[in-house]
């Protein structure tokens, strides 16, 4: 290989610009009442984070709060929640002993929070994890269970294309990632499950169909990066801005009547 040559054209070449970003750094309208609160689910658990999508909801104007799904009792006053990737399967003792925060997390979905998770945050929100055969008890706000294998069941670039109603990617998005993941996903109650995003290229769930939505939570096995789609960043802020707004408004009537 001829690295001279490399080197020099390597330092010719114009700077490349990111696709996606424009108006990354734009932060969006806020409310009256302060910026919206997103929550972060980082402990040793779920550390998968691209830094740049923490940035840009950070640009966009929302503040970031961490969450420890393993030690934490409730989750803080949020008005949505990101639960990224990693190895859940690796901490899933601690993750199912900590049935306090599972439940209270299940009743927050329930009421509406906006949720968005990622691979192992799709994983957590299942009904169990199996793991070496033992069966660890999960979120339970998808009837699914999370069967550990000991080859990767997902790896590599995806493309989806959004065929479904859901409160992130309008209908005929094309979104572009990638998965990594040794599990196997067992539906228990298809009837319960809509999937929203038509599988390309790539594995998902049986390498037709990834993204399941219930209320407003959206999980899948695929990672989005901020850089390649400013959407994901955008849509998870607005969905963050409508939570609040509906709160706020349902403490003015009841400060009203004197609940």
């Amino acid at each position: 290989m001829d690295l001279q040559t490399v080197w020099e054209l390597v330092h010719s070449a114009e700077a490349l610009e990111s696709a996606g970003e424009e108006g990354i750094e734009e932060k969006l309208p806020t409310m009256a009442s302060g910026t919206p609160r997103i929550g972060v689910i980082r402990d040793n658990a779920f550390w998968f984070y691209y830094p740049e999508n923490l940035d840009q909801l950070k640009a966009l104007g929302s503040q970031v709060v961490e969450v420890n799904a393993m030690i934490d009792k409730e989750l803080p006053d949020l008005d949505a929640l990101y639960i990224g990737g990693g190895f859940p399967e690796t901490q899933a003792e601690a993750l199912a002993s900590n049935r306090t925060f599972r439940d209270f997390l299940k009743g927050m979905i329930d009421k509406g929070l906006p949720v968005y998770a990622e691979c192992g945050g799709l994983m957590y929100l299942g009904e169990s994890l199996v793991v070496g055969g033992k069966t660890y008890p999960m979120v339970g706000a998808l009837p699914i269970v999370f069967v550990l294998e000991k080859r990767p069941q997902g790896h590599g670039y995806t493309i989806l294309d959004v065929v479904g109603e859901n409160p992130y990617y309008p209908v005929g998005t094309e979104l572009k990632g990638h998965e990594f993941h040794y599990s196997r996903p067992v539906v228990r109650r298809p009837e319960d499950i809509t999937s929203v995003f038509a599988v390309r290229r790539g594995r998902g769930f049986d390498g037709q169909k990834d993204g399941l939505c219930t209320k407003n939570l959206l999980a899948t096995y695929t990672h989005l990066h901020a850089g390649g789609n400013a959407l994901w960043g955008r849509s998870l802020f607005k969905a963050a801005l409508r939570y609040k707004s509906l709160h706020a408004k349902n403490f003015s009537k009841h400060h009203e009547k004197g609940d």
